[in-house]
């Protein structure tokens, strides 16, 4: 993961956000009182929040594993599924 001081962040700021933005980076973000931060981007928080919602409902993950493990014959045809 990439590091840099806050006063150096402070004076790059747009191109910190650009930079973490692209690049799916973190960035962290440090200070002389050792309570740094880590800047991501807000794509990659979103991803990260749902991964975390998923993994907490029960038997979420092993389905999810489950399902990829399937194969394309063994799965449904969109005309047999009711929406």
């Amino acid at each position: 993961m990439n590091t840099m001081n806050a006063t150096k962040a402070r004076a790059n700021l747009f191109k910190i956000m650009a930079f973490v933005n692209d690049n799916s980076q973190p960035l962290t973000i440090t200070n002389s009182k050792g309570k740094n931060v880590v800047l991501v981007g807000e794509d990659d928080w979103n991803a990260i929040q749902e991964t975390m919602y998923l993994n907490s409902v029960s038997g979420m993950a092993e389905s999810l594993l489950e399902g990829k493990n399937t194969s394309l014959e063994d799965c449904l045809s969109e005309d047999d599924v009711e929406w």
